[in-house]
């Protein structure tokens, strides 16, 4: 852990011309904003063997009026919502937290900025933190970052 997940409407995976977004690139920009996440001290908020970023479309949702409200101001009734997700354990201040979730909610609105400004879009982001009830893992990706 620290694990992303992007839950968003379908209608997100047109073609940038169309209103949609290259998910894969979000992805990708959203775990490199978690690698390079430094806490007050300097150190990295997140272990790098630990960061994942998944994406998943809603292929059957609805948001707010279902459309009439931006019919009725722009024309476009083709809402869009994106919701992100990040599940970490505890142990980090809320400082940097707060360090963290400002940093993926400015990269989430840069990559997100066409879309803002050509159609009606939510972007949320939730953080949330531990206690678990049962935390098992597995994996042979830490070894690769953990080499001395």
């Amino acid at each position: 852990m620290p694990h992303l997940v992007i839950l968003y409407t379908a209608n997100l995976d047109r073609p940038a011309s169309e209103g949609g977004t290259d998910m894969t690139a979000l992805c990708r920009t959203l775990a490199d904003t978690m690698l390079a996440a430094r806490d007050e001290a300097g150190k990295p908020v997140f272990p790098p063997g630990g960061v994942r970023v998944l994406a998943y479309p809603a292929p059957h949702y609805a948001v707010a009026d279902g459309g009439a409200a931006g019919l009725a101001a722009s024309g476009s009734g083709d809402y869009g919502f994106v919701y992100l997700n990040l599940r970490m354990g505890r142990g980090r201040s809320k400082d940097t937290i707060s360090i963290a979730g400002n940093a993926l909610l400015a990269s989430a609105k840069a990559h997100f900025e066409p879309q803002l400004a050509q159609q009606h879009i939510g972007v949320t982001l939730q953080i949330d933190e531990g206690p678990e009830v049962f935390d098992a893992k597995t994996s042979s990706l830490h070894p690769l970052f953990n080499k001395t």
